[in-house]
């Protein structure tokens, strides 16, 4: 049985990045290597629309997180985080850790903080030194708007701009530089088709000069100021996850080949067609602000979560991911971020059509593949 990932992170890596880094090791100190790593920091420009640095570090996304909260902020620093699921808690976390002084917002879970409400928050803090978002939270599906919030905070306040992309980069239209955001993180198993194991930062100008200012911070190795220092000199501070930055490689020529407009558009028409074949088979969506990186899904009334993963997985070798927290065996979640096409939409859904039928739910078989199909072919 071939198995398939729909998850949100790992998700699928293309052979030719899998062949790329199954090359022999080389040293991360010689020129060819230094050569490979002076491509990918431009090639990352391209990815996240700027012209600023976007660092390189060997992390999950969640230490390209802590990196920026570190490398910015100092004790006692008020910053503003918005929490509207488990990735954006995270934000609220880290500053609590960092500085001690965190205005938390909380969203309920598949809802996105509308401007509105940033506006309010920005008059009754406006000493907030920092304002946390996340662009597709991946825990609920739901994707804010980025490019209304930034406009927003640059006009009403000096606070700095950290945007959690880590599944928006490579699924959402983002662009660095014209919207104004200082930070933005996203990871290498997320668009960017890779295994786990990078974070990849991009960092304003505006941030550059604070970081660079900073001093008496506790940091060692998630210093997003050695990282500067050591960019500049197209270099990593610290041993780089060698075979992961010559897969990432491969990976960017991938992605400026389709291009960043094309890649943004599969996104979506893919989370469409996506969405539409769930209403066929009479479920219903979680979020109310859809995310094109990962569609949650409620389970149908009287579908057991645990029958229901083991007839997709053990039967049709599909791999969803489940609900989290408190919505953990109440929704499931399906990717559609990084490799995949509008074949692979038909797969998971007939897929689901399947593992439905294996638990005798009660549905109209080819309802949500001939939905899918429909969506493709007449749009």
């Amino acid at each position: 049985m071939k198995k398939r990932l729909f998850t949100p992170g790992p998700t699928p890596v293309p052979e030719n990045v899998m062949l790329r880094m199954a090359a022999p090791i080389i040293h991360h100190r010689n020129p060819e290597f230094m050569e490979i790593l002076t491509r990918v920091h431009a090639d990352l420009k391209y990815l996240f629309q700027t012209t600023q640095p976007v660092v390189v570090l060997s992390c999950s996304g969640t230490g390209g997180m802590e990196a920026a909260v570190s490398s910015l902020f100092c004790s006692g620093d008020k910053v503003i985080t918005i929490n509207a699921g488990k990735f954006g808690e995270r934000w609220g976390q880290l500053v609590r850790i960092f500085t001690g002084n965190c205005v938390e917002e909380k969203v309920e879970w598949g809802s996105a903080i509308q401007p509105e409400r940033m506006a309010e928050l920005l008059k009754e803090n406006p000493d907030a030194k920092g304002v946390c978002l996340t662009h597709s939270e991946t825990s609920t599906g739901t994707a804010a708007d980025i490019q209304t919030l930034c406009s927003l905070i640059r006009e009403q306040s000096d606070a700095l701009i950290l945007v959690d992309g880590i599944t928006a980069v490579g699924a959402h239209e983002f662009r660095f530089d014209e919207w104004g955001a200082d930070i933005c993180i996203t990871g290498s198993q997320k668009g960017l088709m890779m295994p786990p194991g990078l974070a990849l930062v991009a960092i304003s100008e505006r941030a550059q000069d604070i970081i660079n200012h900073k001093n008496g911070i506790p940091q060692y190795y998630f210093s997003l100021k050695k990282a500067l220092k050591a960019h500049a000199g197209e270099d990593t501070p610290f041993t780089p996850a060698v075979s992961l930055v010559i897969g990432l490689d491969e990976a960017l020529q991938m992605i400026k080949a389709e291009g960043m407009e094309n890649i943004w558009t599969r996104h979506e028409r893919l989370a469409s067609a996506c969405r539409q074949g769930c209403n066929a088979l009479g479920m219903k969506l979680f979020s109310n602000s859809p995310s094109f990186a990962v569609t949650p899904v409620w389970l149908p009334e009287g579908v057991d979560w645990s029958a229901f993963n083991k007839a997709l997985k053990n039967k049709n070798g599909i791999t969803i991911a489940a609900g989290q927290d408190e919505y953990k065996g109440k929704i499931f979640r399906i990717s559609h971020l990084g490799f995949y096409d509008e074949l692979d939409m038909l797969t998971v859904i007939g897929g689901i059509e399947r593992a439905l039928k294996d638990i005798n739910f009660n549905f109209q078989v080819g309802a949500g593949v001939t939905a899918v199909q429909k969506a493709f072919l007449e749009n």
